[in-house]
Formats: structure tokens, sequence, C-alpha cells
């Protein structure tokens, strides 16, 4: 069996604090980096923020998951519609890496790597600050993910919320206490 046959959807922690998790998604590479770097590309599968593309520049993410997909499905109690966070790019490496920290909630890299006429997307979330926060990180950043397979294959992706509860729940049975 390939490797690439044998890439799970679901993140593991490779570290105690680090959660890496991967998506075959359809190239080329430089259709996939600007999803990861466009701003309104980006706002269809994570979240708004116009970045300026050089190491030490900061920004702003805008996370509005209601309008990820229609239905959005049923918001869990404690989250408000709209989530702002500053961030600052760390490295960068056009189109391979993308690195920036998360004010708060680590660091987080995405290395694309090409596979053919697909791009394999790696997602590493490094210095998760407690299981809590692992399992709300893994949950959304497999969420998000699925979105983002679903936009760039042309699919209808599930409803945010729905997926990211199930899955939760999920990262709960899957990462240890």
């Amino acid at each position: 069996m390939t490797e690439l046959a044998t890439v799970d959807a679901y993140g593991v922690l490779t570290e105690p604090a680090t959660l890496k998790i991967q998506r075959l998604l359809p190239g080329p590479i430089e259709r996939v980096w600007a999803y990861l770097t466009d701003s309104d590309l980006r706002r269809q599968w994570l979240a708004a923020g116009q970045m300026e593309m050089k190491v030490g520049a900061p920004f702003e993410f805008v996370w509005r998951n209601d309008e990820l997909t229609d239905p959005p499905g049923q918001r869990p109690a404690g989250f408000s519609d709209e989530q702002r966070m500053q961030s600052r790019i760390t490295e960068i490496d056009p189109p391979r890496k993308l690195a920036f920290a998360w004010q708060g909630s680590g660091d987080v890299s995405f290395e694309l790597d090409p596979q053919g006429n697909e791009v394999l997307l790696t997602v590493i979330h490094r210095r998760l600050p407690d299981r809590t926060t692992m399992l709300m990180v893994g949950a959304g950043w497999h969420m998000h993910l699925d979105i983002l397979a679903a936009r760039a294959a042309g699919k209808k992706p599930e409803p945010f919320w729905d997926g990211w509860s199930r899955l939760k729940k999920e990262y709960d049975r899957r990462i240890p206490a």
C-alpha cells in the first residue's frame, strides 16, 4: 500500500503538545497555496485575514464558522458567531511552507508536498496548552480541512458545527486523558 493510501483523516499527537493532521488535495500546489494565503479563498474553509507574505508580519484571523457551510449546523453553547486572533508569520517558503504563531494557542505550520496531480497538506499545531484545547483544536482542524478538501474537489461539505461536535467526541476518545 502506498503512503498516500494510508493518510488518515484524523489528527495524531506526534509529541505531548503537538497535533499533526494531513489531507490529500487536488493540485496543483499553487492552487492549494492560494487557499492558504488568499483571504477570500481561506475564509471559505478557515478564516479571513489579509497577510503580508513576509516573516514577522502581523495579521489577524477572523473566524465566522456559521458562514462556512449552508446550513452551518447547530453551534454549541459558548461559541460566538465571530472569533478573532492576532497572529504573526514565523516562516514562509512559497509555495511549500507557511508557519505562524497564534496568540495564546501555539504555533501552526502548513507544509505542501506535490504528489503527482495532488498535493499532500500537512498541518502541525505545536505547543497546545492542555487536553481541552487539543480536543477543540483537533476537531476544528479536522472539520476545517474537510471543508477545504470538499471545496477543492467541488463538493458540498458537511455542516460545520454538526461535524465539529461529532469530531470533538471522537477526539475525546482518541486523545489520551
